[in-house]
């Protein structure tokens, strides 16, 4: 073993190794200016809260109103209100913080079938990597409000879960939204926890919330205790309505 191979690659990187590929260069490029750019358009989003749902659901479901009601009310609060910025779910919640006078943040992502920016985005932050856009959601939300959604919607709530479960970050409530539409995963939990996949703790960090007012309260009580001993920043004056 050489003394060269004993040295961190981010040193190595530092100085111009040549181990590593001129695509793997650029790669790590892409990745820290996007990292840059996250960081620099959510500066100042904070005390934010997150939405997760289907970008296949459309104005007239039941789930749309509700995100959009939930969105709305939450807005009122303080919070500024973060969605992948695309159709459906995202659409409602965008929509009702704006109706809130909140500040109605899009994470968007680059994808094969592109995908709209709703129209009531307000500010836009797009992303060319999944990891990164799921690092500014959890870096600048102190809740994740979970409506009915696909593959995307499930990655994005138990990624936030396992981070809570494994104090990556602090104990942010995880909410869901959408009656018995999760009734089904409700009794996936109770078999992992039956073989002693998770611990009882892990099951209850998912919690089942049916209308605005109860996920106001939750997000008051987390604001008023968590995040002021996180020292995050107040709520927000409402401003006045455009």
């Amino acid at each position: 073993m050489t003394a060269r191979s004993n040295v961190a690659p981010e040193a190595l990187e530092s100085i111009g190794w040549d181990g590593i590929a001129a695509d793997d260069r650029a790669r790590i490029a892409r990745i820290a200016a996007e990292l840059d750019s996250g960081f620099r358009t959510l500066r100042d989003v904070e005390p934010a809260v997150t939405f997760f749902g289907s970008a296949r659901l459309s104005e007239g479901v039941p789930e749309y109103a509700m995100a959009r009601e939930v969105a709305r009310a939450v807005a009122r609060m303080g919070f500024s209100v973060i969605t992948g910025g695309g159709p459906g779910v995202m659409e409602a919640a965008n929509r009702g913080c704006r109706e809130g006078s909140g500040l109605s943040v899009g994470l968007t992502i680059h994808l094969p079938e592109e995908q709209r920016t709703n129209r009531f985005v307000e500010r836009e932050c797009s992303f060319r990597y999944f990891f990164v856009r799921q690092l500014m959601f959890v870096k600048h939300s102190c809740a994740f409000l979970i409506f009915p959604g696909g593959f995307g919607t499930l990655d994005e709530a138990f990624e936030a879960l396992t981070l809570v479960q494994t104090h990556k970050i602090p104990h942010f409530p995880v909410l869901l939204f959408g009656g018995d539409f999760w009734d089904g995963l409700h009794l996936q939990l109770d078999r992992m926890e039956r073989h002693g996949a998770i611990a009882s703790d892990d099951r209850a960090r998912m919690r089942r919330v049916s209308t605005p007012e109860e996920a106001v309260e939750i997000l008051r009580c987390c604001h008023e205790n968590l995040c002021a001993s996180l020292h995050k920043p107040p709520l927000r004056k409402p401003r006045p309505a455009s």
